[in-house]
């Protein structure tokens, strides 16, 4: 295996897990920033509302420190508003992210580069952050697995990839039978640049079953999961919408 296709072989074994089995994370998130701005968030809620803010977040493509920062208070409060307590948490985000500029550059490396014992320390001293939400964020990013699976992937030149909002953000289709109107690759590509995920395997993750000719067994077992069965036509009408 040549080296420089490993990134793309990684991704692909990564698209496909994720299209198969849905998110297996420790907690949930697509990128360590947006780990921590959950960790954050989730403070005196239920996770399902702190989905609803994140979603918000990434739809408005500031879901990193630089982004975040630039946003009014009164904006950023409306995002994050089905989390509840939104001008307090609106406030806490900005407290971490002050600390974090102020300290470390807006570097999250830096920031947990340091040992343990001192890591947990700074992010006590932060408004905003107490005992439960430290903890919940140095035991993700100090447990080893967690770290060397993270230094693999970076080594290997795959770096965490965020999905921005799009028509498609947060569904996954899957393409079976003779496609016209596309190459299976190009369908595929339509859906990624839209924020979904395109599957290579049938699963009940999977939202829509896109049909061409002569479908093969898939649309037989897409069936009896009960899962939504396009056809390419239905498929093109959501592309062009």
């Amino acid at each position: 295996m040549r080296r420089k296709n490993l990134p793309i072989i990684l991704t692909k074994y990564y698209d496909s897990l994720f299209a198969t089995f849905g998110p297996q994370g420790w907690w949930p998130g697509r990128t360590r920033f947006e780990i921590i701005i959950g960790a954050i968030l989730t403070q005196n809620t239920a996770w399902t509302n702190v989905e609803k803010a994140i979603t918000n977040l990434r739809a408005k493509k500031a879901l990193n420190p630089e982004r975040m920062r630039a946003l009014a208070h009164d904006e950023l409060a409306g995002l994050i508003r089905p989390a509840g307590y939104f001008n307090i948490k609106a406030e806490r985000l900005r407290h971490f992210l002050d600390h974090l500029f102020a300290n470390h550059k807006g570097s999250l490396e830096k920031l947990f580069k340091q040992e343990t014992t001192r890591l947990r320390a700074e992010l006590l001293s932060i408004n905003g952050i107490g005992p439960e939400t430290a903890e919940s964020i140095v035991d993700f990013f100090k447990e080893r697995h967690n770290l060397k699976v993270m230094e693999k992937l970076k080594k290997a030149g795959v770096a965490p990839r965020e999905r921005t909002g799009g028509r498609f953000a947060g569904k996954t289709f899957l393409f079976t039978g003779t496609l016209f109107s596309f190459t299976r690759e190009e369908a595929k590509r339509l859906v990624e640049e839209e924020g979904g995920i395109a599957a290579s395997s049938l699963s009940k993750n999977v939202t829509y079953v896109v049909t061409g000719e002569e479908p093969g067994s898939k649309y037989g077992k897409a069936k009896e999961l009960g899962l939504k069965i396009i056809a390419e036509e239905e498929f093109r009408k959501m592309v062009k919408a």
